[in-house]
């Protein structure tokens, strides 16, 4: 592996060992994280964008735990999830190695009629691969509502079950300082 290609894998390595999964936060200037919006009184809209480090089922996750949150805020009790989206963003990036280097010639012309030359090169191996990597953004629009969830309904939850049972396993954003 020559130089060249040492550096660029290094370079890989050190930028993916830095890289870590959108955790739980209010969306800043890459548009990753959640937004909320209420629609009106006791509707909400709440959608969350993940990088693609974060599965589905997290995102989806994210979304139910700040419906909760928002539920509560609000002054109520239970939410019911009036529409769901789950939308898959694709990215696609190539890595590529050459080892190749370049070859050298000669020639002569000995004699009036009399010609010849010679001449070699070398080529190396060229290897590229191109991935896909999927992100996730996950959105729900909740009606919120006072007393018990209502029975029978499976798109019904209570937001303190919902904060208990989703809240351990959030990804935190790092404190900084």
């Amino acid at each position: 592996m020559n130089a060249r290609a040492l550096l660029a894998v290094s370079a890989l390595i050190v930028l993916a060992a830095c890289a870590s999964a959108t955790p739980y936060q209010t969306a800043g200037r890459g548009g990753e994280g959640f937004i909320d919006q209420q629609l009106e009184a006791g509707k909400y809209r709440i959608t969350f964008k993940g990088n693609t480090l974060v599965e589905r089922a997290t995102a989806e996750n994210y979304v139910l735990y700040r419906a909760a949150e928002v539920t509560l805020a609000s002054g109520n009790d239970h939410f019911v999830l009036a529409d769901q989206t789950s939308d898959a963003l694709s990215s696609y990036y190539s890595t590529g190695y050459n080892s190749g280097f370049g070859g050298a010639g000669f020639g002569g012309l000995g004699g009036f009629y009399y010609g010849g030359g010679y001449g070699g090169g070398f080529g190396g191996i060229s290897t590229t691969s191109t991935r896909e990597r999927q992100s996730y953004v996950v959105g729900a629009v909740i009606e919120a509502g006072r007393g018990p969830k209502p029975a029978g309904n499976s798109k019904a939850y209570d937001a303190r079950s919902v904060i208990e049972s989703i809240g351990p396993s959030l990804l935190r954003p790092k404190v900084k300082g």
